[in-house]
């Protein structure tokens, strides 16, 4: 780092601005601080052997900074009956959040997960909703106090969406996100925003104003990205739930990184409007769009956020559709009116799933097999799925990157070093060239339709002759288990999701075990190119120790047809409650 750039001063400024906003009282002690933890221009470029393999999970709970009745709060309730509590008069939503608010410090001290702490605004909305409640005996919503957090890229009023870029630094948002502003109406308390790569290119959240995300269960492993600071933030419960964006994997990849649970939606489910991006405005709209969605530690959680946002989205967001999401009031079907028929996708075609990969699909398809209602199938390779991965790439850079780079070269930035060579300036593509794209999208749309339906007479096209046939399909999220820093590979088995505007979520299943490693055992199948050559490194013994993945979360990415994200928490809940052994524990059935 050259001290006399411009970007090297913005940065300084930017650490103390959030430095300052965490108390005395909540600092860690230097010792429970890990090594490499106080110097943020030199995490980006510290390799994981510079880390170690620790985890700092524990010290949270350990290190004397939170009250029992705080760890209490923060650790023994889901959303629901975090909310139950202080309806109930049973807890105040100030208590409530200044315990995630403490937590939420303690993580960032651990992991740099933050990027705006806003802890004081927090604290004095908690008191609000307080008076409010004691004064009109009603919650202002039916999110009533709970403790959120969102990604940097949202606008909050009066606060930076630097996006880890110094150009955007210090000049902070003039209005709130459709989002923010929905959850605000809902109740909730938004007490931080979260850490992201430089440009948001990267799968492992890293740039010059906060430094690298670490991820908190061993910090030689990449805490994903783009939404890379709500995995380690979530995952040490210093929010009950994260709102993160999506366009190739940025939700699922924090998730799986993390071993927690991730919901992309369809488009529209969720209001996307109001966000820094650093690229042209409007981009979204004529090439690949990204949709916005949580990260929480339960299928139940993330159920209890959706069902509240999707039914609203219209009236918030200019981007949002009408959504179906029954209320609590109406219960699920005991009994389903047929047998719920899960898909298993074992690949897509460019990409070979490393062993472990593999096994956890087969060990999920398995436990499924023994759940009541529930059909398995193998889906065989569709022809046109190879197809998404390429043509994804091409629709997410359909510009010629200037105005990202504009902002970067301005004031001197390096690029990370996993960019260098990755990103440059290109010639735009012309409105003839992008239709092409968009004409190829709509075809391998169609072909990808068949995936879903059954054709009783193949011969005729009559919509009375189809069916659907699966339900749900099970694939992985990564063809790799959660990879070393800068390692992350194919973004194929989720940018073809965008694509395809399949909603998609994440569910871990278990670590990975000693059994896992396969030691002196190598992959002979044939290579399939490029792609597929770079992810058979993070397997072969010559260029990993595979032994680094040992403890790592394995995890199944959840799959249901467009605009069927209602569906897909059904399917997530039902692939969660049997991975877990609870099927049968719970009143409500498929």
């Amino acid at each position: 780092m050259a001290a006399h750039e411009p970007y090297v001063a913005v940065a300084q400024r930017k650490q103390s601005q959030l430095a300052a906003t965490i108390p005395a009282e909540w600092r860690l002690p230097a010792h429970l601080i890990p090594e490499g933890m106080l110097s943020p221009a030199e995490s980006i470029t510290e390799g994981p052997k510079r880390y170690g393999k620790v985890n700092v999970m524990e010290i949270p709970r350990t290190c004397g900074i939170l009250t029992p009745k705080e760890l209490e709060i923060t650790e023994n309730y889901d959303v629901r009956g975090l909310i139950a509590e202080m309806t109930g008069g049973r807890l105040t939503a100030e208590e409530v959040v200044r315990g995630f608010c403490k937590r939420a410090a303690i993580a960032h001290q651990l992991t740099r997960c933050l990027t705006e702490p806003l802890f004081d605004r927090a604290l004095q909305r908690a008191r609000d909703l307080d008076d409010h409640l004691q004064r009109t005996g009603t919650p202002v919503g039916p999110l009533h106090g709970l403790p959120v957090s969102v990604k940097d890229t949202f606008w909050v009023e009066g606060v930076d969406s630097s996006i880890g870029l110094s150009a955007l630094a210090f000049k902070p948002a003039s209005s709130n996100a459709a989002l923010v502003e929905l959850l605000l109406s809902l109740g909730a308390v938004v007490i931080t925003k979260t850490n992201l790569p430089q440009t948001m290119a990267t799968l492992d959240s890293c740039n010059h104003l906060f430094g690298r995300t670490l991820n908190p269960l061993n910090r030689q492993w990449t805490a994903g990205g783009s939404s890379g600071g709500e995995g380690p933030l979530i995952a040490m419960r210093g929010s009950m739930v994260g709102f993160g964006t999506d366009i190739g994997g940025s939700i699922r990849i924090p998730a799986m990184c993390q071993g927690i649970y991730g919901f992309k939606p369809s488009v529209g489910r969720v209001p996307y409007g109001g966000q820094e991006s650093g690229q042209i405005p409007g981009k979204g709209r004529i090439a690949l769009q990204p949709v916005a969605g949580p990260l929480a530690r339960s299928v139940a959680d993330l159920g209890a956020v959706m069902a509240e946002i999707v039914p609203r989205a219209e009236l918030f967001g200019e981007d949002g559709i009408p959504g179906f999401w029954p209320s609590l009031s109406v219960p699920a079907p005991i009994t389903p009116p047929r047998n719920f028929t899960v898909g298993i996708l074992k690949t897509d075609g460019l990409v070979t799933p490393l062993p472990p990969i593999s096994r956890i699909l087969d060990e999920v398809a398995h436990l499924l097999r023994r759940t009541p209602g529930v059909e398995v199938v193998d889906i065989s390779l569709p022809a046109a799925l190879p197809k998404c991965q390429g043509l994804a790439n091409r629709l997410m850079g359909v510009d010629d990157g200037s105005n990202m780079l504009d902002l970067i070269e301005g004031m001197r930035e390096p690029l990370m070093p996993w960019l260098q060579g990755r990103i440059k300036r290109s010639k735009a593509l012309t409105v003839t060239q992008l239709a092409q794209l968009q004409a190829q999208r709509s075809e391998i749309e169609k072909e990808m339709m068949k995936m879903w339906t059954l054709s009783a007479l193949s011969s005729s096209t009559s919509s009375a002759s189809r069916a659907r046939r699966v339900d749900a399909i099970i694939c992985p999220i990564a063809p790799h288990p959660v990879p070393e820093l800068d390692r992350y590979n194919a973004v194929g088995y989720t940018s073809t999701f965008v694509l395809l505007d399949y909603p998609a979520g994440v569910v871990p299943v278990r670590p990975f075990a000693e059994s896992d490693l396969e030691t002196g055992r190598e992959m002979d199948a044939p290579v399939l190119g490029s792609w597929d050559k770079a992810n058979r490194q993070l397997w072969n013994e010559k260029t990993v120790d595979r032994r680094v993945y040992l403890g790592s979360p394995l995890s199944v990415q959840v799959l249901t047809p467009k605009q069927h994200d209602y569906d897909l928490f059904r399917a997530m809940e039902i692939v969660d409650r049997a991975v877990q052994g609870r099927w049968g524990t719970h009143s409500a059935k498929l």
